[in-house]
């Protein structure tokens, strides 16, 4: 089917969508680290039933030792650096923000695959970076009293939605690595590597947040959180949306499509994201913000002409 990696980036924009939302909330509820180590788990315990349903087994089968590894570093810089930082931004300086942070991750993405993929960067690349990040300039600088320019969000949780963006580029390349050294298995049908591709980037990620959790003394937080009903409900949904079936069909996608493209459709976000920001959290939205959101996902697009 024509096209269809990058009809996949589409909707994975929207479940990123409704993951920010969710994250937002459920970060603010239930602490970073304490709704990571729950995604984590629930989506290997989700996993473990698509793989028990499709193929009889609740493993999955047909990644050699260096895919293994490749995706369990992918789930060390995508989750568990990358979503720490996410949504301690969305705690700091809110999920639409975030967002819009997050088209930053094409850029990171592109330049990875130059470096590892040599995939070739053009005079095109360089202007679509430059659109972006003047598009995110337009939306979060602004003038100041004692200055011509002034940065309008806390500056830690600008930091933390660069890192989080960096992080996702990164992360999306390894898992392509990895699930190029897949190998041939007669149980694993080809639309299912991505979701046990995922698998090992979720066993990574709740080793390492688990392990964060437990120095930074927050075991007691998950044990309240395990009676926070409302809570649960926001972690369960946040790890449909998100580490399960978003990340899932956007591992899904780069095997479609060029990572660049599929990572360019996912950005998409900052926008589709405006809205409903104002209906649940009540933010104001003003023409800057819009304007630049949108300067943003265009030079996001430009990738397309590459």
């Amino acid at each position: 089917m024509m096209y269809l990696g990058e009809l996949i980036s589409i909707g994975v924009a929207f479940s990123w969508t409704a993951t920010a939302l969710l994250s937002e909330f459920g970060s603010k509820r239930l602490g970073n680290l304490t709704l990571n180590v729950l995604r984590m788990a629930l989506a290997l315990l989700f996993s473990l039933v698509l793989f028990g349903v499709v193929t009889g087994n609740l493993l999955p089968a047909g990644a050699s030792a260096e895919a293994c590894g490749w995706m369990l570093l992918s789930g060390i810089v995508g989750y568990v650096i990358g979503d720490f930082c996410l949504f301690q931004c969305y705690i700091i300086i809110g999920s639409r923000f975030g967002q819009l942070f997050m088209t930053l991750a094409p850029i990171s993405a592109a330049l990875m695959a130059w470096v590892t993929l040599g995939q070739q960067m053009t005079l095109m690349s360089v202007v679509a970076m430059l659109v972006t990040l003047v598009g995110i300039g337009i939306s979060v600088l602004g003038r100041g009293e004692h200055h011509k320019v002034s940065l309008k969000l806390p500056l830690n949780g600008v930091l933390f939605a660069i890192g989080a963006a960096v992080c996702q580029g990164v992360g999306l390349v390894l898992s392509k690595i990895g699930m190029d050294h897949y190998e041939p298995s007669t149980t694993m049908p080809e639309w299912l590597i991505p979701f046990s591709a995922n698998f090992y980037r979720c066993v990574a990620g709740i080793i390492g947040f688990t392990l964060l959790l437990y120095f930074r003394d927050g075991m007691g937080q998950l044990r309240d959180a395990m009676h926070d009903r409302k809570g649960l409900s926001v972690a369960i949904a946040t790890t449909i949306f998100g580490p399960f079936v978003g990340v899932g069909f956007s591992l899904m996608a780069v095997q479609y499509t060029a990572a660049g493209i599929a990572s360019t459709l996912m950005a998409m976000t900052p926008i589709i994201i405006i809205l409903p920001s104002y209906w649940l959290f009540h933010e104001k939205i003003t023409w800057r913000a819009v304007i630049g959101a949108v300067i943003s996902v265009l030079g996001v697009s430009l990738f397309f002409l590459i």
